[in-house]
């Protein structure tokens, strides 16, 4: 029994040149995947001055805060031009996402980046909710019912997959200023539902056909009809492949820029990204720090959701795959 467990125990730790290379590989990989979101990071807490010098070192390096003389900063030798310095040009500083907060020469054409964190929420929280919705919905319908033009249907919506964005910009444009929706949230809305409904639905539709039909069928002898057996038994159960839809139809929307940029012209309505972009244009070529700034705050919340539901996004995309 002991050398039966003793075999198993070296086989887990059997290491395989193979293995060697592909984690290697791996690590080499997300290194440099992670690498550039460490550094837009490290830069946005440096003076704007030091970047272009010193964008490698670390933000809290001592090299950085030297003054004019070349001699480190301290309370003993500071005087008003140091005091000055300090203020503006030592690291780590706030000093870019204070700017951050603050773009704009007044009020009338400040930019702010909390009232573009609300467009994008309200944005990619209703295309969320009303894709899980009617993707839903509709998967459940095609999963289960069998009607003429089923399968030409189904085909429809996987050849819809291939079909860019760009080339329904024109007729979308004419269609919103022709609604008056143009700089609304609904003229972005609208089409970001239509776009995530084709993934939403293939998704849904390859789990729900793998799910048992017996628990249908007896909730419908206990006497409910369609929309509360859909609601109370496929709903439920079909919670990982609903969480995957959500995560990336919320990431999707939120990292939208060509229907915000389009259809929302007015930079005070713009929603996070577009309004990255505008920032990127005005100050970008010059103001690094501010870049890096505007970045992160962009990027970081992304990053934090992702990491956070990982693991729901692999186990909704697998299971469906599976039972598809």
């Amino acid at each position: 029994m002991a050398n039966t467990e003793n075999k198993k125990i070296g086989k887990l730790h059997k290491v395989t040149v193979g293995k060697v290379l592909i984690y290697v590989f791996l690590t080499l990989w997300a290194a440099t995947t992670i690498f550039p979101f460490a550094w837009v990071i490290n830069n946005s807490f440096k003076a704007p001055n030091k970047i272009l010098r010193f964008s490698f070192l670390p933000c809290w390096s001592s090299t950085l805060n030297r003054g004019y003389d070349g001699q480190p900063i301290t309370r003993e030798n500071e005087c008003k031009d140091i005091a000055q310095h300090r203020e503006n040009f030592v690291s780590p500083t706030l000093r870019n996402f204070k700017r951050a907060f603050n773009i704009g020469a007044t009020e009338k054409t400040k930019i702010s980046i909390m009232k573009a964190y609300v467009q994008s929420l309200i944005i990619s929280g209703s295309v969320t909710i009303f894709v899980m919705l009617f993707a839903g919905m509709a998967a459940f319908a095609m999963a289960r019912y069998n009607f003429v033009g089923r399968g030409f249907l189904r085909l429809i919506v996987t050849a819809s997959l291939m079909f860019p964005s760009f080339s329904t910009i024109i007729p979308l444009l004419r269609m919103m200023t022709t609604f008056n929706l143009i700089s609304n949230p609904l003229a972005v809305i609208l089409p970001l539902i239509a776009s995530n409904m084709s993934f939403a639905m293939l998704i849904l539709i390859g789990y729900i056909e793998g799910l048992p039909v017996d628990l249908e069928e007896a909730a419908f002898l206990e006497g409910c009809n369609v929309f509360q057996i859909f609601y109370k038994v496929i709903f439920p159960i079909s919670l990982p492949s609903f969480s995957t839809v959500a995560i990336f139809t919320f990431l999707w929307s939120y990292n939208d820029l060509f229907f915000q940029n389009i259809l929302i012209t007015d930079r005070l309505k713009k929603p996070i990204c577009a309004l990255l972009n505008y920032i990127s244009s005005q100050w970008g070529g010059t103001d690094y720090g501010l870049m890096c700034a505007a970045v992160t705050l962009v990027v970081v919340p992304v990053i934090v959701v992702y990491m956070l539901l990982q693991k729901n996004i692999v186990k909704g995309l697998t299971a469906g795959a599976i039972k598809g």
